[in-house]
């Protein structure tokens, strides 16, 4: 029987009302038609008997209600009344483009009467000329409800409409002239872009490129707003004093300090010097001073807004005139850190997070709240960055004469024939419960202990890369994590009688001087054993031109930071970057996981490196000759590829172990980073 289109509309609507009704779980009571146009009685008006029928099929609906899933998209039924909706946003400073969700005669006709269309036969989508977007929302407005186009967020157009000012010709002859002269020509040019921005700005230069150089002269055209804070990490303080001694000879000497403790006096200096740690405990203290003027290192730290550190820089950037953000990996692996650092230049640009989180993080509300990890926009964010808050250039684009940098993977030879059962059922066991376990909190923790059990399981291979670089004689840098693999690192090369320096977490700042400089100058020192967390950032060691990764860490970025060490100004000859991995480890884990971050980063503009691409190359097996006599280590059975040295940490593994033999009493070693848990991410 074929129905007539009036019946079927009316069979439309009674769909739509029944799901509805299922939907939210509850009776509702309009009034309904069949199909010969007559209206049902409402439900009062039935009989006792269907009441009670209806009550027990209700109740059977709550009974299978399960309020804990996620909701159901509701059907579309596809015809003349389907809703199309889209969205705009940036692809260049000029253009925007329209995605839409589905086919719409009505929305392309609209299209083709703008002027300034482009049909892209790639992404098959329109993109226009910024000027028309009010013109194309108001004729798109016509065609609502069955197209609705979210229009770009007013401070977008607001970013992009302002004329772009030309900051070429800004003076600097004012600067001291000791400063003016040390500033290269890319730096004299993040100068000028500080002060277009009226000194309120995020300096994101790729590491190595001299962003306290341009900090310190963008504050130097400002000293009528003085005194100034310079917020750092711990071991960067004694570095901030040296430069400003050096290249700010106005400044006297006597008026520059910087803070030890919440005693010192500070009401004379027009330089105070403070960690991270430090501003966050006495900040009432900070306030009191009034700093017109503020200037934070390493401003990536404060990426979470919930933090007391973060907090105290907002109560301080609200007062300063001034601020001066410094970070050459503004977002270590998410678009959500950023918000909080540009909200200390301009905390009413974006609004709020959620609105940001909404736009830039494809924000959205979960069965555990409002989840900010994604991404969205991301080419439009860029724009609006590099015109509103940021400068940002690589060693590529600004130092053509800088050695290249090559990155290879070393895929070690781990026999795990040289662990005993217990060892290898461990190891078996949390690779198992990682990629089985869906909790992300309880993933996390395994992945901790993972990475904890990986580097006693990835000690002896390391340990014999390490001296087979030796054979060549030349310097090179080491970095790791635990305290075990750095420890097992500096063993082996005392047992070698090979001169090196180490920095961790338990060394000083006058320590980290005279270490660096140790290695500089100094011939016989040929290794470097590095905290990836600890000496990632503010030290030079361009004597080196080889990189090693005993272990990986959490960001790229840290990963990139720490790479620049030998990779920055005053390196003159290439540089090789090698990240030796274990197979069937966290590694294997740890390693997709930094390259999807990356990918991330890569299209906000913060990043250029990456780890798709890298030569993998296979470890060397010959056998060191005479290693075991040299590091008298104690072999419970011969392997003939790589060195057996578990007995010498069997110690550490026979302490309390976890459900599946594991020892979770070791988690991370503190490096001296301030919130150094806080700053872990894990996807």
């Amino acid at each position: 029987m074929q129905c007539t289109p009036e019946e079927i509309e009316k069979k439309r609507r009674i769909a739509l009302e029944k799901l509805a009704r299922k939907k939210f779980h509850s009776p509702l009571k309009p009034n309904l038609e069949n199909l010969n146009g007559e209206i049902t009685a409402p439900q009062h008006s039935l009989s006792p008997s269907k009441q009670r029928f209806n009550f027990k099929a209700h109740e059977q609906v709550r009974h299978n209600a399960k309020p804990y899933d996620k909701p159901k998209e509701t059907q579309q039924f596809y015809g003349k009344d389907k809703v199309v909706t889209g969205r705009c946003s940036l692809i260049t400073e000029e253009r925007f483009v329209v995605e839409l969700s589905g086919f719409s005669t009505p929305a392309l006709d609209v299209f083709k009467a703008i002027p300034t269309r482009n049909y892209n036969v790639n992404t098959r989508n329109w993109d226009f000329h910024i000027k028309d977007h009010n013109a194309l929302m108001l004729k798109l407005q016509s065609l609502r409800p069955n197209v609705i186009v979210e229009r770009l967020p007013t401070f977008v157009l607001n970013c992009v409409n302002k004329e772009k000012s030309d900051y070429s010709n800004v003076d600097l002859s004012e600067l001291d002239p000791e400063l003016g002269a040390a500033l290269m020509p890319f730096q004299q040019e993040g100068v000028r872009y500080g002060i277009d921005k009226n000194g309120r700005c995020l300096i994101a230069d790729d590491m190595g490129l001299g962003k306290t150089f341009q900090a310190l002269a963008i504050a130097n055209y400002y000293s009528s707003d003085w005194p100034l804070l310079v917020v750092t990490t711990s071991s960067m303080k004694n570095v901030w004093e040296e430069t400003i001694h050096q290249y700010l000879p106005s400044v006297p000497i006597m008026q520059v300090q910087y803070m030890t403790s919440g005693k010192d006096y500070i009401g004379d200096c027009r330089v105070l010097i403070v960690s991270h740690d430090m501003m966050s405990r006495y900040v009432d203290k900070l306030l009191k001073k009034e700093f017109g003027v503020l200037i934070v290192d390493e401003s990536h730290t404060l990426k979470n807004f919930k933090a007391k550190c973060t907090k105290a820089a907002t109560e301080l950037a609200k007062k300063a005139r001034r601020v001066i953000l410094l970070s050459g990996t503004p977002a270590l692996s998410r678009p959500s850190e950023l918000f909080s650092q540009l909200s200390l230049i301009d905390d009413r640009f974006f609004g709020n997070f959620f609105d940001y989180s909404k736009r830039y993080c494809d924000g959205r509300n979960t069965n555990f709240g409002w989840d900010a990890s994604g991404k969205s926009n991301l080419q439009e964010l860029e724009i609006v960055l590099s015109r509103k808050f940021m400068i940002r250039r690589t060693k590529q684009d600004v130092l053509k004469t800088l050695p290249n940098k090559s990155q290879e993977v070393v895929t070690l030879d781990v026999n795990l024939n040289q662990f005993s059962e217990e060892d290898k059922k461990c190891l078996n066991a949390l690779a198992a419960r990682y990629e089985s376990q869906k909790k992300s909190a309880e993933k996390h923790a395994i992945l901790l202990t993972f990475f904890s059990e990986t580097a006693k399981i990835k000690i002896p291979s390391v340990c014999s890369y390490i001296l087979q670089v030796l054979k060549a004689k030349q310097k090179f840098l080491v970095f790791a994590h635990h305290q075990k693999m750095l420890d097992a690192i500096s063993d082996v090369l005392v047992k070698k009688d090979v001169k090196f320096i180490r920095i961790d977490g338990n060394t000083g700042s006058e320590q980290r001087k005279y270490f660096v400089d140790k290695f500089q100058y100094s011939d016989d020192c040929l290794v470097a054993v590095l905290s990836i967390t600890a000496a990632n950032a503010g030290i030079t060691l361009t004597a080196a031109q080889l990189v090693l990764f005993a272990e990986l860490h959490w960001n790229p970025s840290i990963l990139s930071q720490a790479e620049s060490r030998a990779h920055r100004i005053g390196q003159v000859k290439p540089v090789v970057v090698k990240y030796l991995l274990a197979p069937g480890t966290a590694d294997d884990s740890i390693w997709p996981m930094l390259q999807k971050k990356q990918k991330i980063l890569s299209e906000v503009g913060l990043c250029r490196d990456s780890f798709d691409n890298v030569n993998v190359l296979k470890q060397e097996t010959d056998r060191v000759e005479g290693l075991t006599d040299d590091l008298d280590f104690s072999f419970s059975r011969t392997c003939a590829n790589t060195l057996n040295i578990s007995s010498y940490f069997k110690s550490s593994s026979d302490q309390s172990r976890s459900e599946t033999g594991c020892d979770n009493s070791e988690m991370f070693v503190d490096d001296g980073l301030d919130d150094i848990l806080g700053a872990i991410d894990f996807e």
